[in-house]
């Protein structure tokens, strides 16, 4: 069988661009394993909202203006959506796991992160006219902070929800089954092109599958696929892996889940804390963000305890006294610029649709239309063209403000750990690091700049230096 179009990938992003498909009427083929180990959406908190993930820097380029305008559109979506997911999966089991999303501002992180975020939170909320309520901190009732770290403000954002994500997965798969699709649940190894045109997909078990268009959505192991295309391979953004935890506790007798997510602005190379209801005693729990040289299998000890520590100190001291039901590992897909790659990659018939960082899911359902729209020919108002996978570097901060962004960043972190350093420190950690992330940065190109945490991480680990110099050279 020749199938119109081959989705690769699993997760949200790539089983709602197969179901949009074949709910369209198109011959459908979703490759990619079931199980989604170690998948960013299966690991994910499923907050279904755009607001509370604003930050200063988002703001500050077309480029993440135009990523909020996509979460905004993505936000209006969901009820629809979820509609279509439950008849074409027969399944009514309900999506949602909380109902409004508080942001609250304590004093773990620092002033000129997270206070700065949580501004930009609220004046988005006003620019935008989303109704929102300020809370007293007092009145959040499911919280009991330790003192040194409790919340000094807290908004509610009423129609910003969650979402069982393993739920959603399992819809996604029963409802392109259901639509007439076909699931292997094998993964592809490499594309097939003739010439210019992508003809299908060889999976790792050698059965070939053929197809008239191929959309490759399988996260950060995306660009894996694109090795054999030498001409294009190192003119697209390389990915890097951003490594999250997130643990699943279940709560002792008498203690219930809030009916809300709890969140702190996004922070330091990473998303805020936050808390996320699964069921009246089952509470989802994250934060991590850490770029890693390659997709990680397993959790560190290390970050499970810091996540643990922030939660039972940040959110809830009755936490200690919770089960640890499972410890769920996830890859985030960051781009070199921190930008999505989406559309098609200069052969006939191939599209890619990753890259998104912690958007993927909360996006996918705008992501579907857009790119069933592209390869129909219907028109569609979102234009994404920016975002092409075969671009130059896109410019988030300017390189004037990425070293001190960088040293600020790394600063928070150590906040965050609570870490205690004589003031006369404090000079020489900033001279230290802004002296070697200049020199870093200098020395990769003269002008094409990467996104801070990149500028961190690329400092540390050598490998990911040589991806991004190659990225660079191509485009010289």
């Amino acid at each position: 069988m020749v199938y119109d179009v081959v989705v690769v990938g699993s997760g949200a992003i790539g089983g709602s661009i197969a179901f949009e498909l074949a709910s369209r009427g198109l011959k459908v083929c979703r490759v990619g394993e079931t199980s989604r180990v170690n998948a960013a959406s299966r690991a994910a908190g499923a907050m279904n909202g755009c607001f509370g993930e604003i930050t200063s820097g988002l703001l500050a380029s077309e480029h993440g203006r135009l990523k909020l305008t996509m979460d905004i559109q993505a936000k209006g979506m969901w009820a629809q959506w979820s509609e279509r997911l439950a008849q074409a999966s027969g399944n009514r089991e309900e999506l949602l796991t909380a109902c409004g999303t508080h942001v609250i501002l304590n004093s773990a992180g620092m002033a000129d992160i997270d206070s700065v975020n949580y501004a930009a939170i609220k004046k988005s909320l006003c620019d935008y006219q989303v109704p929102y309520n300020e809370v007293v901190p007092e009145r959040l009732n499911w919280i009991k902070a330790n003192d040194l770290v409790r919340p000094m403000q807290s908004l509610l954002i009423p129609d910003e929800n969650a979402l069982d994500s393993h739920l959603l997965l399992e819809k996604l798969d029963a409802a392109l089954v259901g639509c007439g699709g076909d699931l292997v649940t094998s993964n592809a190894r490499r594309l097939i092109t003739e010439g210019r045109v992508a003809t299908g997909v060889v999976l790792e078990n050698g059965q070939q599958i053929t197809g008239k268009h191929v959309v490759v959505a399988a996260g950060v192991q995306s660009l894996e696929l694109f090795d054999t295309l030498d001409d294009i391979k190192n003119r697209i953004p390389p990915m890097f892996a951003g490594y999250g935890v997130s643990i699943l506790a279940r709560l002792k007798p008498g203690q219930t889940t809030p009916s809300t997510v709890i969140r702190t602005p996004n922070r330091a190379f990473a998303c805020g804390l936050h808390c996320v209801p699964r069921s009246a005693d089952l509470l989802y729990i994250g934060a991590t963000n850490i770029l890693a040289e390659k997709p990680r299998s397993h959790a560190l000890i290390s970050d499970v305890q810091f996540l643990l520590d922030c939660a039972v100190d940040q959110l809830n001291l009755d936490l200690h006294d919770a089960e640890v039901v499972s410890i769920q590992v996830g890859n985030r897909p960051i781009p070199a610029d921190g930008f999505p790659l989406i559309g098609q990659c200069e052969y006939e018939g191939l599209w890619l649709a990753t890259g998104t960082y912690r958007d993927g899911l909360h996006q996918s359902p705008l992501l579907a239309s857009w790119m069933a729209d592209q390869i129909q020919g219907v028109p569609n108002r979102l234009d994404l063209s920016r975002f092409a996978p075969v671009r130059q570097p896109l410019q988030g901060l300017a390189r004037s403000s990425t070293v001190a962004e960088t040293v600020k960043q790394m600063f928070a972190t150590g906040y965050e750990y609570r870490w205690d350093i004589k003031p006369y420190w404090t000079p020489l950690l900033d001279k230290g690091m802004t002296d070697n992330y200049t020199t870093l940065i200098e020395s990769l190109h003269p002008y094409f700049t990467p996104p801070p945490e990149l500028v961190a991480f690329s400092y540390l680990y050598r490998s990911m230096y040589e991806r991004l110099a190659r990225y660079y050279e191509a485009w010289s």
